[in-house]
């Protein structure tokens, strides 16, 4: 490889949990008025200049950023739950991320199982992470603040052995 891979812990950001309980079309209506784009679809995200939803779940999405609107959009139908001071963000990125994640994972992490702006739910080495694809070169792992430092560890540790 002529570029290495890296782990970068990205700064703290706004982090919601996004649950939809009751009138689902209804809502979606609403929130595709008020953001100018639908909810994305099981294992997919979508965004606009101040706000990522990416779904992970039949009816919950996390939302990055601006979460003012939604609010107000969800009414009774939902609740929006703060979240941002319990994970960690690092982005994996070079050309052997994919690879990476599979150290401790069992997954399908090809292009074809996780194109740009896939979203998935997974374990690795024991940890519940979520995963955004932001491009071919770059995926976001959203893990648990008490287990950041351990999965981080674990991949730098697994970094030497990928591509080998």
């Amino acid at each position: 490889m002529t570029d290495p891979t890296s782990i970068t812990a990205l700064p703290a950001a706004p982090l919601h949990v996004l649950e939809i309980w009751r009138n689902g079309p209804a809502v979606a209506a609403r929130v595709q008025k008020a953001l100018g784009f639908a909810l994305p679809a099981m294992n997919r995200s979508a965004a606009n200049a101040a706000i990522t939803l990416m779904r992970f779940e039949p009816t919950v999405w996390l939302a990055e950023g601006d979460v003012s609107v939604l609010a107000d959009t969800l009414g009774d139908d939902g609740a929006l739950t703060a979240i941002g001071g319990g994970i960690v963000r690092f982005r994996l990125a070079g050309p052997g991320w994919r690879e990476l994640l599979m150290e401790g994972g069992v997954f399908d992490t090809s292009a074809t199982a996780l194109p740009v702006g896939a979203t998935a739910a997974t374990v690795i080495d024991h940890v519940g992470v979520r995963l955004l694809v932001e491009s071919d070169e770059a995926c976001v792992a959203y893990v648990p603040a008490s287990f950041a430092q351990s999965l981080h560890h674990f991949w730098d540790e697994a970094l030497p052995l990928i591509g080998a």
